[in-house]
């Protein structure tokens, strides 16, 4: 019997998994998906794998974590993409969400329950939303009292001590420059040792009553395992391996083990560290990213991952096993993974010799229209990387290839190499990606008349620019909830994003004239080019008023421009109705100026 080719409504319905919890005995695993369309609680009870439905709230979930015996789920949803999320609680079979901390204005983070369960520790922008404060609430009585009080630079809680009285803070001065501190009644001690050279610190944990440890890139360009003792306040490096880039850490008390993931270009990798033996030993795993690591008490370790060619799926090792378990098995219906587009790594220097990676995915020859479409990634300090996206397997299963640089800026290349786009968003990055287009082109990848180019976030930003700037290269230009115009934007973002933007982006009056150059709005006159300009309405970081500005400037001058507003969205797009109709809208935009 012969069936019709994967269409591209098979792509649609990959199904996604935000985030995942494991109980404490390990007889449920709690996972956000939008198996219904809409993001929901989902859970399992192990061994069985077979998903039953918690929540019917359809919202994003941002953190999510089983309190401490296991009688209830602790997590924060927002409302349609306003990344103001909120606290719930839930009981583990179901049932309605308690409003456990909800200030409809104030966003609450990063919880943290005590070693008893009976104390809940959390950072929130409310009554400080430039600096935040950390505040602790009481589960039996349910009192709130105010913990720690930020000032400086946006102040977030990272871990409390198991008697309750030391607190870990991250103070986050920019994306390149993130400091930890030990809090100790009136004492506040910076845990890496002073210096004038900007350095951050990723992740830091307290392992015992006297050793913290952390990942910092203190005095080096990528970041390394390191321990401070509380007593002596002596800083140690632990680890010296050049090419790794370590972030997340996790610890294992009961076997005296960390689990860190290190950040390598497009990829990622796990590695074990013994805190008695002190050898590091790479892990191997089936994934390509690493989203999330939670280690149980029996040793087994829990993973959320992902690969290009596979979407989220969770995977367990039990302790001693060599293989790991596939807990869930999301996929694309219908489609092989022979079918699906596994990138090439490329590696190309830019104008000034500056060495980028990047991504290829190539259109199969019997599907390939011949163009090429340039993806300048978000950010601008994150990167393209090894994993899974929908719509780039759609659009190469319609004979569309992709071009992914990860431009300077991008993070996972060292510290000085993110740095470079600080105060130079318009210059050195275009300049990247043009220069990439010209590699492409000369080495047979590209045909010069067959360029399109599409951007979400930072990567919107540039497809405008670009779009102004270099208009002779695209024959169509999407923008997706991209930056228009830098003055604005630096006075829209959050209030805790606003004390890091001189350093991120400039000074409108001390940079004017930089802005000025590389604020796509300044070259309407040569975005000639047709245009698609999606935007969703309740976008926190890049407002509905940076679309709406140069949609109406546009039009004005009698361009081509479509504009599509999701109302029930922010920064992504996470209803799959919403989902379907903005792939859709861009498949059929491109599909008009190919010919």
């Amino acid at each position: 019997m012969k069936f019709n080719k994967p269409s591209v409504e098979q792509f649609f319905r990959v199904y996604f998994i935000q985030n995942f919890a494991v109980s404490p005995d390990e007889s449920q695993l709690v996972f956000s998906s939008n198996f219904t369309g809409h993001y929901n609680l989902w859970a399992m009870d192990l061994p069985s794998q077979f998903p039953y439905q918690l929540t019917f709230h359809n919202q994003s979930c941002h953190s999510l974590q089983y309190s401490k015996d296991g009688s209830y789920i602790l997590a924060s949803f927002d409302d349609d993409g306003n990344e103001l999320t909120q606290l719930y609680a839930l009981p583990n079979n179901g049932g309605e969400l308690k409003k456990v901390r909800y200030e409809a204005e104030s966003r609450h983070m990063n919880p943290i329950f005590s070693e008893d369960g009976k104390t809940l520790y959390y950072t929130s922008t409310k009554n400080n939303p430039t600096y935040l404060n950390a505040y602790k609430y009481d589960v039996d009585t349910e009192e709130e009292s105010l913990l720690l009080e930020g000032e400086i630079a946006p102040t977030y809680l990272a871990d409390v001590s198991k008697d309750g009285q030391k607190k870990l803070v991250i103070k986050h001065f920019a994306n390149t420059y993130t400091l930890a501190y030990l809090v100790d009644g009136e004492s506040v001690k910076q845990i890496t040792p002073q210096t004038e050279k900007q350095h951050t610190v990723s992740d830091i944990v307290f392992a015992s009553n006297n050793t913290i440890y952390l990942s910092t890139n203190y005095d080096d360009d990528f970041s390394y395992l390191a321990k401070y003792d509380m007593e002596t306040g002596i800083f140690t490096r632990l680890t010296h391996e050049d090419h790794l880039d370590f972030e997340a850490i996790k610890l294992d008390k009961d076997r005296n083990l960390l689990y860190l993931t290190s950040t390598v270009g497009v990829e990622d990798e796990l590695y074990s560290y013994d805190l008695e033996s002190e050898m590091l030993a790479k892990v191997d795993i089936p994934v390509d990213i690493v989203d999330k690591v939670v280690v149980a008490k029996s040793g087994t370790v829990y993973l959320l991952g992902r690969t290009a060619i596979k979407p989220f799926n969770i995977f367990r090792k039990k302790l001693n096993a060599s293989e790991w378990e596939r807990l869930t098995n999301f996929n694309v219906p219908g489609v092989t993974e022979e079918e699906l587009c596994d990138p090439e790594v490329l590696k190309y220097p830019s104008y000034d010799g500056l060495e980028i990676e990047s991504l290829f995915f190539r259109a199969r020859e019997e599907v390939s229209n011949g163009h090429v479409i340039l993806w300048p990634h978000g950010g601008p300090q994150a990167s393209e990387r090894k994993f899974f996206r929908s719509y780039f397997q759609y659009l190469i299963h319609r004979g569309y290839s992709i071009f992914a640089p990860n431009f300077r800026g991008s993070s996972g290349y060292g510290l000085s190499f993110m740095k470079m786009v600080e105060g130079d968003w318009g210059h050195g990055p275009r300049l990247d990606n043009i220069q990439g287009l010209e590699w492409l082109i000369e080495n047979g990848y590209a045909q010069r008349d067959k360029i399109l180019l599409m951007g979400g976030s930072y990567g919107g930003y540039m497809a405008l620019l670009l779009h102004g700037r270099h208009p002779e290269y695209f024959k169509a230009v999407i923008d997706i909830f991209g930056v228009s115009n830098l003055f604005s934007f630096i006075e829209s973002v959050p209030e805790h994003w606003k004390p890091a933007m001189k350093q991120w982006v400039g000074d409108p009056v001390e940079d004017k004239e930089r802005l000025t150059v590389d604020s796509p709005i300044t070259y309407l006159d040569t975005m000639t080019q047709p245009m698609l300009i999606i935007q969703g309405a309740n976008d926190p970081r890049v407002v509905k008023a940076e679309s709406d500005q140069i949609v109406e400037a546009l039009k004005e001058k009698g361009r081509d421009v479509q504009y599509l507003v999701l109302e029930d969205e922010g920064h992504g797009f996470t209803k799959k109705e919403n989902e379907i109709t903005v792939y859709k809208t861009i498949l059929e935009f491109l599909d008009n100026y190919i010919k």
